[in-house]
């Protein structure tokens, strides 16, 4: 629908660089094509999760029970299926049912923490993200985790990729 009659598209930020390409993308460019418009006609616009900092544990800890949290609901577990992480999300939304959320945190495994997000310093939050999305988003929405001059320097690094 967002290709046909929409001016921008405002993804969800449960999402994967795989998925995003594989399912997104091209459900956007079936309604642009359906409406004779082109990709141009529309702002693509993607909040992205990272991790930036030095010592990753209590940020890391974070990511991975918001990962666990938007997994455990059963209309996103599309996403997880599209990398074989069905069982994780039917898992995650019976714990989520018993309200056992620092359970479902320990399910989601380093694998599926660095696939939905970019971790490292700013340079290689930079990187991934300018990996993962350059030439398909128009517009970042960020999410990091870290301090105020990690997120500032991570900004700087998006805007000027080594």
């Amino acid at each position: 629908v967002a290709g046909a009659v929409a001016d921008g598209l405002i993804c969800h930020g449960f999402t994967t660089a795989e998925y995003f390409r594989d399912v997104t993308i091209p459900n956007l460019e079936r309604g642009l094509a359906g409406a004779g418009r082109t990709r141009a006609d529309v702002e693509v616009t993607l909040p992205v999760m990272c991790v930036v900092d030095g010592d990753l544990g209590a940020p890391l800890d974070l990511a991975r029970a918001t990962i666990a949290s938007y997994g455990s609901t059963p209309a996103y577990r599309a996403v997880l299926e599209h990398h074989g992480w069905g069982e994780l999300g039917d898992e995650l939304h019976a714990l989520s049912r018993k309200g056992e959320w620092a359970t479902m945190a320990t399910l989601v495994e380093d694998d599926v923490v660095d696939t939905f997000c970019a971790i490292g310093d700013t340079a290689e939050v930079a990187a991934k993200v300018h990996e993962r999305f350059g030439g398909v988003v128009d517009r970042l929405q960020l999410g990091p985790q870290g301090s105020d001059d990690e997120f500032a320097e991570l900004v700087s690094a998006l805007h000027h990729p080594a």
